[in-house]
């Protein structure tokens, strides 16, 4: 599965309309997107605690009510043509996603600043817009994790880790999730045999080169993660 990392994050600005619209009609199978709580707890999607990076304000997400974040510039700083582009409400994103067919994958950005019912609040909306079913909930956060599986145990969850992770399965059992999702240089044999014979997902993030793309193909990895979700369709094409 190839999912748009952020949308189409090298053609338009990150985890934006014009990006998750790319992505959608470049074929991509799957979108990943980051979850975040305002002042007033609403969900947006960003990857930054800080604002700083991707708008045109500073300070924390957190410190911000819905209202005031929407009037920050999210797109002027990858090019003037996206000026007029706001943040984006996880309700907004779902409310466009719903009813394409294509899945999600919704990181929630809880391990920096572990938000207050954000689980809860991010299953309630995927609960609403009836796409839980195609959607795959991930986080450096294993405690947030343990959390999303009491609210529901079916819920698809995958665990994220940029680090090697000592005796991986009984790990990921012990979290309760069914899915892995790693930097793609620690992708090897080894790792995709061990998550093949228990049954998890393994998903590799950020995959934009050719040869990286074709390690993954060739290791029967079930998703990567890429900015480039239009040439990854075509190498994959290649590649099959």
């Amino acid at each position: 599965m190839i999912f748009a990392h952020r949308g189409a994050s090298k053609l338009a600005p990150e985890n934006t309309m014009p990006a998750f619209e790319l992505a959608y009609h470049a074929g991509a199978d799957g979108i990943e997107t980051d979850v975040q709580l305002t002042k007033d707890s609403i969900p947006i999607l960003i990857h930054d605690e800080n604002v700083r990076r991707t708008t045109n304000g500073t300070g924390f997400v957190q410190d911000y009510t819905y209202e005031e974040i929407k009037k920050l510039d999210a797109g002027t700083w990858f090019s003037t043509k996206f000026s007029d582009t706001s943040i984006v409400a996880l309700e907004e994103f779902l409310d466009w996603v719903h009813d394409k067919s294509i899945i999600l994958n919704i990181e929630l950005k809880n391990n920096v600043i572990d938000y207050k019912q954000l689980e809860q609040i991010v299953y309630d909306h995927l609960q609403k817009y009836q796409v839980l079913e195609k959607t795959v909930i991930s986080s450096f956060n294993a405690a947030s994790m343990e959390r999303m599986k009491k609210i529901d145990p079916n819920v698809s969850t995958a665990f994220l880790s940029s680090k090697k992770v000592p005796d991986l399965p009984n790990h990921l059992k012990k979290i309760g999730v069914t899915g892995f999702h790693t930097k793609y240089r620690l992708l090897n044999s080894n790792l995709a045999k061990a998550c093949r014979q228990h049954n998890l997902a393994l998903r590799i993030y950020t995959v934009n080169r050719p040869m990286q793309m074709k390690k993954c193909f060739k290791l029967k990895c079930d998703g990567i993660f890429t900015d480039v979700p239009h040439l990854a369709k075509e190498y994959r094409k290649l590649y099959k």
